[in-house]
């Protein structure tokens, strides 16, 4: 490798570990957000909490990467560009691959990343995931007996415990039940206890109540000296994990198990995901390539409309919301697979194509005037409500 491509690969490279640490955190975040339920639902410790955190990483590098990709190679030829870079290796004789090697090595290597967490460490992560969520849910008899919590065992059903008594019974049960559409329970008694009896683990409840309310707004109340709440359902069952197609692993794919219920019940998900594997690892070289025809060539200051990181990652956006339609949609519909591989091959070729006539790729005009346009229309708007606030404040200062 040249001088000037280790200078190119080296700077392109720094650019996308900076952006891939950037949509990384905020991706990854998001994620993490949604599952604290697991510590404030399931009363699991916090370190349960960083372990499943960390197993969702996995799943989101193949996706993230990509556009990490697009973003550092467009920046890194746009700055290039500005400070005339491409400019003077054009006129110091140097060929266009001196810029196509080092960026598509970069792209080349973040895609074999991206197709070995794929298709080795993502599904073990899951898995993993998995059995941590499950056995969080099969840990019901730690969560029912902790004093003065109101928790969430699953859609519609709630568990509250007043407290734990000195001989080991529980104070003030409280269960609420809607899972049944138009009915709802509410059970309440003053002493009750967990008692386990081989498989099944049963909740007595003693000197309560049930409320019931029907869908005619009817209210029937039922007292009970005793009563046997089964929660063998949320306790024996819930241990398990169920793995799906994301989970498994490639050589599975391939060959699943007859008695694997998720594959005797939708085998078309199995195959998809295979589709999906195949061909989701080699976005980051589309991208490349859509970022080197929209930026790879010198060009005057004036002749860009837009911004060309703009460009670059509009377009892998649209690329990469086409490959996710058509593999959610190989689900429904299998005939719709070679829309899969189609999406990529065409979108590189196009920008193959580009490249070697020494054209740039650009947005549409019209496209572009109207986003300018609404742009500015969106300005000029803020600049008056912010006008009419300012004067609205002094007139009542006045």
């Amino acid at each position: 490798m040249k001088v000037i491509e280790r200078y190119i690969f080296r700077r392109a490279l720094l650019l996308f570990c900076a952006a891939l640490a950037w949509t990384l955190t905020i991706v990854w975040t998001t994620q993490i957000l949604a599952r604290v339920n697991l510590v404030t639902d399931s009363g699991q410790s916090a370190m349960s909490f960083f372990e499943i955190a960390a197993l969702i990483l996995p799943s989101i590098l193949p996706v993230v990467m990509p556009f990490a990709a697009v973003i550092a190679i467009a920046q890194t030829l746009t700055a290039m560009n500005n400070d005339s870079e491409l400019v003077v290796i054009s006129a110091a004789g140097g060929s266009k691959m001196t810029i196509i090697r080092p960026v598509m090595l970069l792209a080349v290597l973040a895609s074999l990343v991206s197709f070995a967490i794929d298709n080795g460490l993502d599904p073990l992560a899951r898995q993993r995931g998995r059995e941590l969520i499950a056995a969080a849910r099969a840990d019901l008899l730690s969560l029912v007996i902790q004093e003065g919590t109101f928790r969430k065992i699953e859609d519609g059903l709630f568990i509250q415990i007043g407290e734990r008594l000195p001989d080991g019974r529980l104070g003030g049960i409280f269960v609420a039940d809607s899972r049944t559409e138009g009915t709802d329970l509410v059970y309440y008694a003053r002493f009750g206890n967990v008692v386990e009896k081989g498989d099944e683990t049963v909740l007595i409840m003693q000197d309560g109540e049930i409320h019931r309310k029907l869908p005619g707004n009817d209210i029937s109340v039922i007292r009970f000296l005793s009563y046997a709440f089964d929660l063998s359902l949320f306790t024996a069952t819930s241990g398990t994990p169920r793995l799906y197609p994301k989970d498994r692993s490639l050589p599975y794919l391939f060959n699943p198990s007859p008695d694997d219920p998720v594959f005797n019940r939708n085998p078309q998900s199995f195959r998809a995901e295979l589709h999906r594997r195949f061909t989701e690892w080699v976005y980051a070289i589309v991208f490349a390539l859509i970022a080197l025809a929209v930026i790879g060539n010198a060009r005057s200051h004036r002749e860009g409309r837009i911004n060309p990181l703009v460009t670059a990652v509009t377009l892998a956006l649209l690329v990469r919301w086409m490959g996710y339609y058509a593999a959610n949609q190989v689900q429904v519909t299998p005939s719709f697979w070679p829309a899969v591989y189609a999406i990529p091959l065409t979108c590189s070729a196009i920008s193959i194509w580009f490249i070697v006539t020494n054209r740039t790729m650009e947005l549409p005009v019209t496209l572009v005037d109207r986003l300018i346009s609404g742009l500015r229309q969106l300005g000029d708007r803020m600049m008056f409500m912010r006008a009419r606030r300012r004067d609205a404040a002094a007139g009542g200062s006045a």
